[in-house]
């Protein structure tokens, strides 16, 4: 008999966020780290500050995800929400512990006039 291990063993729920409140999480934490997971020609087009961009749609998607820090807070992003909603069972997968998904995405941010780098 094979037991299934929970999808949360080492893992927590991912925590969703709308625009406003992710502002508000990386004003109070400078430690969060953003990742960007578009593709590079949209990251270019624009990204949040400081933003790191790891392409969903890459073939090494999820060996990239695999060499980040997991002790460390992640604010997760696609561009309006379908790709990085989507990569979450993944952090989970990997045991990443502390993750936030920005709903809206890319898109939810600038719709909120909030800054962006080109």
């Amino acid at each position: 008999m094979v037991l299934a291990l929970p999808e949360e063993e080492g893992a927590t729920k991912p925590k969703h966020v709308d625009a406003k409140g992710a502002e508000l999480m990386l004003k109070k934490d400078a430690d969060i780290v953003i990742l960007d997971i578009r593709t590079p020609q949209e990251f270019a087009e624009g990204h949040l500050k400081k933003a790191k961009n790891i392409d969903y749609r890459a073939a090494s998607f999820e060996a990239e995800i695999g060499k980040l820090d997991r002790s460390k807070t992640y604010l997760v992003h696609c561009a309006s929400g379908g790709r990085s909603t989507s990569s979450l069972p993944v952090f989970q997968k990997l045991k990443f512990g502390h993750i936030i998904h920005l709903d809206g995405g890319y898109r939810g941010w600038t719709k909120e006039g909030l800054p962006v780098e080109k």
